[in-house]
């Protein structure tokens, strides 16, 4: 059983190594902000939690296992955040490429919101206070 785990342990460590590799390879080589973030985020994460489950097969203790779990839940935690965050500073500092896109929400929602906010601050064509909306 113990060469079962072990054989199991180095595919899941060299499957996450390859993982790893090919989302620092995506981040040298795609165009953008958003194709980067998204490789630096997605194979990542997945990677890095193959390598723990490769790592835990060979540890095999309680402690460590526990400690790789821990690791685990602050990556699948924290990766997602952080991608949100800078995919939104990208788009909002006009550095992300909008010829790439397919589909463009955003924009419309921030036409919506401007649009919105353009109407209240117009002031009002019967001679009162304008209409300020929260």
């Amino acid at each position: 059983m113990t060469q079962v785990l072990d054989v199991l342990s180095a595919v899941c460590l060299l499957g996450g190594a390859l993982l790893s590799f090919a989302a620092g390879v995506g981040v040298l080589r795609f165009p953008d902000v958003l194709s980067r973030m998204h490789a630096a985020s997605k194979p990542q994460v997945l990677g890095l939690l193959l390598v723990l489950v490769g790592v835990g097969l060979r540890l095999r203790t309680g402690f460590d296992i526990t400690t790789l779990v821990l690791v685990a839940v602050f990556q699948l935690a924290t990766a997602p955040v952080a991608a949100h965050m800078v995919g939104r500073s990208a788009y909002r500092t006009k550095r992300a490429r909008r010829d790439l896109m397919v589909v463009d929400e955003l924009s419309e929602r921030l036409d919506e919101a401007r649009a919105d906010v353009a109407a209240a601050d117009a002031p009002a064509t019967d001679g009162g206070t304008p209409d300020r909306r929260g």
